[in-house]
């Protein structure tokens, strides 16, 4: 098939480019739960994900596979820490305890307050932007065009179904239109609304700090209910994050970093003295209820793979695979339903709106 990609402005610069890059299907909250199956289906096939990619561009994208320590602090971090292991045994995720001496043992440094600890074995961590940067040169070199600073305007929609899209000015026919722009995709506009209503994404702002330290050198992502500290390969650590409604406003500011950083010095006291390298934000397609929007709507030739929030990079490997499935075949290989299109769009597509 011929591919196009069409990107409002360099590909991989949005949420991908700012993401911190932990593999991790463990839930963050109970709204979460429901993500589970489709995060370990993801993290199964990220091996094979990253082989085809680095073995189709000739470049790394920083992956390795050395588990995760989940932190928790107070006088009840036992108790959490059990609940947690039970949670995710429940859910078919490895988790094991970890007496905090052995966490210790693992990473010295974990701060005085800390309680009790769980090691998460199957979790892994890549570079987002080196994976990013691979996975476009790898779809160039299999025939993928891209065009750059492109963005698209509307849709091209006639007797129900998608025969491509308006974009840079110009009409684009394509026989399968697939809307992937992360919390943009909502913005797509077309006279009856129907990329909004099939994929009503937001903005959620996420704050980032890198840091470097001489004397500390991070061997396992820690984590704690309100952040993390993320290893790189070349020795920085990655610090985040924050989760604001701050609209599309793409920026740092004081108080995100200082939450970030309290929580990183909370983990590792001994990062007081790290030399901050760089901040950034990102922003995140939030959805309704905080999972993704994957599949065909009922316009047929139009499908939709955004709403990730929180877990693009996680998801990237499954959603290729549905993607290319649905495409192909119009088979999925994962019972996806919950994640479709049509959760949000069935009570609206009935009674479209008028044209503008």
């Amino acid at each position: 098939m011929r591919v196009l990609v069409l990107d409002r402005q360099q590909p991989g610069k949005e949420a991908s480019w700012a993401a911190a890059g932990m593999l991790s299907p463990a839930p963050d909250s109970p709204r979460d739960i429901p993500l589970v199956p489709l995060g370990r289906e993801s993290l199964r096939l990220y091996q094979n994900f990253i082989s085809a990619i680095e073995e189709n561009s000739g470049q790394s994208a920083g992956y390795a596979r050395d588990g995760a320590i989940e932190i928790f602090f107070g006088p009840h971090g036992e108790s959490e820490r059990d609940a947690r292991v039970a949670e995710c045994t429940r859910l078919g995720i490895a988790a094991e305890p970890l007496p905090i001496e052995a966490a210790r043992a693992r990473q010295r440094e974990i701060g005085p307050g800390a309680a009790a600890a769980l090691f998460l074995p199957d979790e892994g961590t890549l570079e987002p932007r080196l994976l990013t940067s691979a996975a476009i040169a790898a779809a160039r070199n299999r025939g993928a065009e891209f065009r750059e600073d492109c963005s698209v305007t509307g849709l091209a929609i006639e007797d129900g179904r998608c025969r491509g899209v308006i974009a840079g000015g110009e009409s684009i026919s394509a026989s399968r239109v697939v809307v992937a722009a992360g919390s943009f995709s909502s913005q797509i506009a077309d006279s009856r609304g129907l990329v909004g209503q099939y994929a009503p994404t937001r903005p959620v702002r996420g704050q980032v700090v890198a840091l470097r330290s001489e004397e500390l050198r991070l061997n396992h992502v820690l984590r704690t209910a309100h952040g993390y500290l993320v290893p790189r390969h070349d020795g920085r650590i990655v610090a985040g994050s924050t989760s604001e409604e701050a609209g599309y406003a793409k920026r740092v500011t004081p108080e995100g970093i200082r939450q970030i950083l309290d929580n990183a010095l909370k983990i590792l006291p001994e990062l007081a003295g790290a030399e901050i390298l760089d901040t950034w934000s990102g922003l995140r397609p939030g959805t309704p209820d905080d999972l993704p929007i994957l599949g065909p709507t009922e316009i047929e030739g139009l499908l939709i793979a955004t709403g990730h929030y929180r877990n693009g990079i996680l998801l990237a490997a499954v959603t290729a695979k549905l993607i290319r499935e649905w495409i192909a075949s119009g088979r999925p290989s994962f019972p996806a339903e919950p994640f479709s299109p049509l959760r949000f769009a069935n009570h609206h597509i009935a009674t479209p709106p008028p044209s503008a």
